[in-house]
């Protein structure tokens, strides 16, 4: 199983109701595919407060490495990662992505 983390610095004119809306629409993608399961999201509430401005994240567990591909793929994903992208503080540079085999 591949689990995809996906950690945002969110600009601060981002509303909590845009984060979640967006979350919404990657959870709908996750099931509609087969081999992708286990989204879960939402603000952080670490005690330890060491997370240097992520302060929203995601996780998907996938199948397999492939199943990630497909997912990657996705014209749905892309269209949603746009999205992700533009509410990011920096674009690209305000998230951080982390697939782990576990």
């Amino acid at each position: 199983m591949v689990r995809h983390i996906v950690l945002t610095r969110f600009k601060h004119s981002t509303t909590e109701a845009e984060i979640s809306e967006l979350y919404r629409a990657f959870e709908s993608l996750v099931g509609q595919l087969d081999n992708a399961c286990g989204f879960t999201g939402g603000r952080s509430k670490s005690p330890e407060q060491i997370e240097r401005g992520y302060l929203h994240g995601f996780v998907i567990d996938f199948d397999s490495w492939n199943a990630l591909q497909h997912y990657a793929d996705h014209p749905v994903h892309r269209q949603l990662g746009a999205q992700l992208v533009g509410l990011a503080e920096g674009g690209m540079d305000g998230l951080l992505v982390f697939d782990l085999e576990v």
